[in-house]
């Protein structure tokens, strides 16, 4: 049996990040980006008014009222092409090129019209509701690095860049099998002492939502062949994850199957607790994680192992275990087993559930981070900081 940590580092240390692909800004939101995107155009390519107005010299308005002749406009999309002198103003728009020869933008609140003459009535400053060429950012700039998830926003400045096509890292292929004749999935006839599938549609949804690709292969019954048909399809995965039988029975047979198909087993104890039955090894290459079968069980060591393990085949930051919170309850000292504690987070307080079995998806669902206990913690009194997973 070995510690949470060495697993994790056996785990990760043959990963490598996936291929780079090319996808449309439309595609993206979501997607790991693969190459810097650079800024293919200066914004604003000018300079332009922050503000409706008039163009004018700051010389002309340092005393006020001040009556200046307008002599054009320059307008969004357009421009006023001639240059202000002294004693000239020129109508503009928010987002229109300031004419040259004018050095400040008075707001129409601050002007009156009457024909071509505009009178200033307060004065302005030098460069005031000028926005300068490239302010926002300039041809050439690194405007977002390699390694981000692309949000909305990012889409947003890679369109403003003028960037139509982004290299974002392909979506890791997760295979997913889980296992067992007691297992029906959702809606299926359910037949006594039999159980649904669960823990297949939980974790496909959170490969998903981590960026990867989820290949639900279906259930493998208790028998070798069951499961040697489905481990078999599963070439063309990134990763291959299987649900349940990985303790020690006389029906347990992911332990035995992969050994027979070449798995060279990494390990298959953790010193954790829900999760000591944890199976990782290695098919002809591709990493096998084996989970165990009980569903709080999968969602704690799938967000303990498979999102730093999606992280890395995706090339983002590995999140480690940093956060932490106030603890809400009191805890009694820990055994020698990792003890992940699901809670309750209410602004920075963690309150861990009174029952943590390891069948009861409802609280887990319920929960918003495991508390994490290390092996032979002592007690813990209420207002103590712990360490957590954020869920």
């Amino acid at each position: 049996m070995i510690s949470v940590d060495q697993a994790l580092q056996q785990i990760l240390s043959g990963l490598t990040q996936t291929c780079a692909e090319q996808v449309t800004l439309s595609n993206a939101l979501g997607r790991v980006l693969a190459e810097d995107v650079t800024a293919r155009l200066t914004q604003p390519s000018s300079a332009v008014s922050a503000m409706d107005g008039y163009a004018v010299k700051n010389s002309d308005v340092a005393a006020c009222p001040a009556p200046l002749t307008v002599i054009g406009e320059s307008a969004a999309g357009g421009c006023f092409d001639g240059d202000l002198q002294t004693g000239q103003a020129v109508r503009i728009f928010t987002g229109a090129p300031v004419p040259r020869g004018a050095d400040a933008i008075v707001i129409q609140e601050n002007t009156t019209r009457d024909g071509d003459t505009v009178t200033v009535l307060d004065p302005t400053t030098l460069g005031r509701f000028i926005r300068p060429a490239g302010l926002d950012f300039k041809q050439g700039e690194v405007l977002i690095e390699v390694g981000r998830r692309l949000s909305a926003r990012d889409l947003g400045l890679a369109a403003a860049a003028n960037v139509p096509w982004l290299s974002v890292r392909r979506k890791p292929r997760i295979a997913i099998i889980a296992t067992g004749n007691e297992v029906v999935m959702p809606g299926d006839p359910l037949g006594d002492n039999q159980i649904i599938s669960s823990n297949s549609i939980m974790l496909a949804a959170y490969v998903t939502s981590l960026g990867g690709e989820a290949l639900d292969l279906g259930i493998a019954r208790d028998d070798a062949d069951s499961l040697k048909r489905l481990l078999r399809s599963a070439e063309q995965a990134d990763m291959v994850v299987t649900i349940g039988g990985a303790s020690v029975g006389d029906y347990d047979l992911v332990n035995s199957v992969l050994g027979s198909e070449g798995v060279d087993l990494g390990f298959y104890k953790v010193a954790m607790r829900p999760g000591k039955p944890l199976i990782f090894g290695r098919l002809h290459g591709t990493p096998v994680l084996g989970l165990p079968g009980n569903p709080v069980s999968v969602g704690v060591t799938s967000a303990v192992f498979l999102k730093p393990a999606l992280q890395t085949l995706l090339g983002v930051k590995v999140e480690g275990s940093d956060d932490t919170a106030i603890l809400g309850a009191d805890l009694d000292e820990n055994d020698q087993r990792q003890d992940y504690l699901r809670a309750t987070l209410i602004d920075t307080v963690a309150t861990p559930f009174s029952k943590q079995d390891s069948a009861m998806l409802a609280r887990f669902a319920d929960a918003d981070c495991l508390i994490i206990r290390a092996p032979l913690a002592p007690a813990a009194k209420s207002g103590d900081r712990v360490r957590i997973v954020k869920l």
